[in-house]
């Protein structure tokens, strides 16, 4: 079984690949697919995304972490945390 949780997240090729980076080099991201199996709606969904985190920061540009995140969720098709403590 293939999971998109286990995505992007190669030791060989990031140096602390569990550890959360929107800086990290994007390029062969598995997100939206590859080739004729492209998806489509990737361009409105990375404009979306650049959309809300801008006005996020513009809004409180104070946001930081607070504290160590929360439990990471199980599943095999997304990868998250239950608790992501901020102060703003």
């Amino acid at each position: 079984m293939i999971s998109l949780a286990g995505a992007d997240r190669d030791g060989d090729r990031y140096p602390e690949p569990d550890r959360f980076d929107i800086r990290r080099d994007h390029r062969g991201h598995l997100a939206f697919g590859h080739g004729i199996h492209y998806c489509l709606g990737a361009p409105l969904a990375r404009l979306e995304g650049r959309t809300a985190l801008r006005t996020l920061l513009r809004r409180a540009p104070h946001l930081a972490l607070d504290g160590p995140h929360g439990e990471w969720l199980p599943g095999t098709l997304m990868r998250g945390v239950r608790s992501l403590p901020v102060r703003w």
